[in-house]
């Protein structure tokens, strides 16, 4: 199944569950991921089925080599049979495009300013919320006439601050770049909360997430995919599939 959600200024923004698709088990059933050993033919199927639910052409749907860094590219046409970037978020200015990002716990960042007709897609775990992932994804939309105060992010399903247990150590490393995402779990041990990091790098780029801008309360915002059965989690489950996030404008399919 997948969330979408229009805004009245013609962005769109949508996130899958886990349901939905062909792929048979560890990945069932709507496996989005190209590199997590499921048969290549039902995640091409998986593709199709979920961008002809959203009424976009799964050819011109852009994907990513994500590799936890914070490195950005800036499209203007599928790959083709060009090689796929080794990046972690994508921004275009193009209608006819829609942006991908999988995950299985790490935090899928939508952006839009409909009025520059910029999106962005971002991939934020641990490593890049660190590296400042989605700061960049910011800085490379403003580069193309986005203003921080007119985007909309949408944070979609991901593994919560009370269940995302890490390494003191670890946590400490963290919270010293993004002192937000310090947290605990549940049960009382050192944890990390990426989408509350994440929420305050986009106040501090100056993307405005109250309710005269943007808006963090997205299509399956709140979802901690460690403790949702209808959802991914490589921390659950170790082998599973991939959930994916997709941002687009009003224009050409």
């Amino acid at each position: 199944m997948i969330g979408h959600r229009q805004t009245a200024s013609g962005a769109h923004f949508a996130f899958t569950d886990r349901w939905g698709g062909v792929s048979a088990v560890p990945h069932d059933s709507l496996n989005l991921g190209g590199a997590v050993g499921d048969d290549p033919a039902a995640v091409r199927a998986n593709r199709e089925r979920a961008a002809a639910g959203l009424g976009r052409d799964p050819d011109r749907v852009v994907w990513m080599h994500q590799v936890h860094g914070r490195e950005v590219a800036v499209v203007d046409a599928p790959w083709g049979d060009r090689p796929v970037p080794a990046v972690d978020a994508l921004v275009t200015t193009r209608a006819d495009l829609t942006l991908a990002v999988l995950t299985a716990d790490c935090v899928p960042v939508l952006l839009a300013d409909p009025v520059a007709g910029v999106v962005a897609a971002a991939h934020a775990g641990r490593p890049g919320l660190v590296a400042g992932v989605v700061p960049a994804a910011v800085e490379a939309m403003t580069a193309r006439g986005a203003e921080p105060a007119r985007i909309t992010a949408l944070l979609g399903p991901a593994v919560c601050g009370k269940c995302y247990e890490v390494p003191a150590a670890m946590r400490d490393e963290v919270a010293r770049a993004v002192p937000e995402a310090y947290a605990e779990t549940s049960w009382g041990t050192p944890a990390v909360d990426v989408a509350s990091g994440v929420r305050a790098q986009l106040a501090r780029a100056g993307v405005n997430l109250g309710p005269s801008a943007g808006s963090s309360d997205g299509p399956g915002a709140g979802v901690c995919t460690l403790e949702s059965a209808d959802h991914f989690s490589y921390r659950r489950d170790g082998v599973t599939g991939r959930l994916a996030g997709y941002v687009w404008l009003d224009g050409a399919a």
